[in-house]
């Protein structure tokens, strides 16, 4: 089963991160993967620069940035 992401997941999109350890922050989607076991992970650039993974369950896009 495909975990369901709100908006279509691609590489230079804006997101918004609304669940899990990262809730709240925002930023690029860059990197994304899937695992052995099914599971889809991005990782997100923010303005100042910084990096973190998250599941991309976790990620809603931004609505015209797809």
């Amino acid at each position: 089963m495909k975990p369901k992401v709100q908006g279509k997941l691609r590489d230079g999109a804006l997101c918004d991160v609304i669940g899990g350890t990262h809730k709240g922050k925002s930023g690029i989607v860059r990197d994304i993967n899937t695992s052995k076991t099914g599971q889809v992970t991005i990782t997100v650039v923010q303005s100042d620069g910084e990096r973190f993974k998250t599941l991309a369950k976790n990620v809603t896009m931004r609505p015209g940035t797809a």
